[in-house]
């Protein structure tokens, strides 16, 4: 069974829409984050709200609803959140994470480029490798939901292909011509 991961910077929109559609859709998959912390929107812009990750969304849930929960019901926080504890606990960091993934969906071009140099800081000692696939991604809830469509035509694609190596520049290709969002890839390795 083919291993994916999906990969926003805070594991809280983009990668969490995708992971929840595409474990609806039965894939297994994984999903993470690449900044140094989780970062919300606060009550005004200078004010956001910052996580550790690792924070349950639960804790996360409770604090923003205590703040104010007029605030974040009308921003779609909260709904971001509820779907969220429905998928897993807390949000997770990319860089903190050991296992292997065979394709990683990123949502952001400064996420691929992370992404990508943390596999090469990892040195590819174990010759693994590994389809990194960046889908362009506006950060609000609408376009999580259009991004999360085109991941999961990807993921429908892969599974579906006899010979990935061989395959996935069509792949890209196809699902370039019919979805709106730019894609990027690259092999690296484990």
């Amino acid at each position: 069974m083919v291993k994916f991961a999906v990969i926003c910077a805070s594991n809280m929109n983009r990668s969490m829409e995708a992971h929840y559609q595409l474990k609806k859709h039965g894939y297994n998959i994984e999903s993470f984050g690449t900044g140094s912390a989780v970062r919300l929107p606060g009550p005004t812009p200078t004010q956001p709200n910052i996580y550790n990750f690792g924070t349950a969304y639960n804790q996360i849930y409770t604090e923003l609803t205590g703040q104010d929960v007029s605030l974040y019901t009308r921003n779609g926080l909260i709904a971001m959140l509820e779907r969220n504890r429905k998928v897993k606990q807390a949000p997770q960091r990319f860089h903190d994470e050991s296992a292997f993934f065979d394709v990683i969906f990123t949502c952001e071009e400064r996420v691929f480029d992370a992404v990508c140099e943390e596999l090469l800081n990892r040195a590819g000692v174990n010759s693994w490798p590994v389809h990194v696939i960046n889908i362009d991604i506006e950060d609000n809830h609408r376009d999580a939901v259009v991004g999360a469509k085109t991941i999961l035509e990807l993921a429908r694609q892969i599974v579906a292909s006899r010979d990935l190596e061989s395959n996935m520049d069509r792949i890209i290709e196809d699902v370039q011509n019919k979805m709106p969002h730019p894609l990027l890839y690259t092999v690296a390795f484990y």
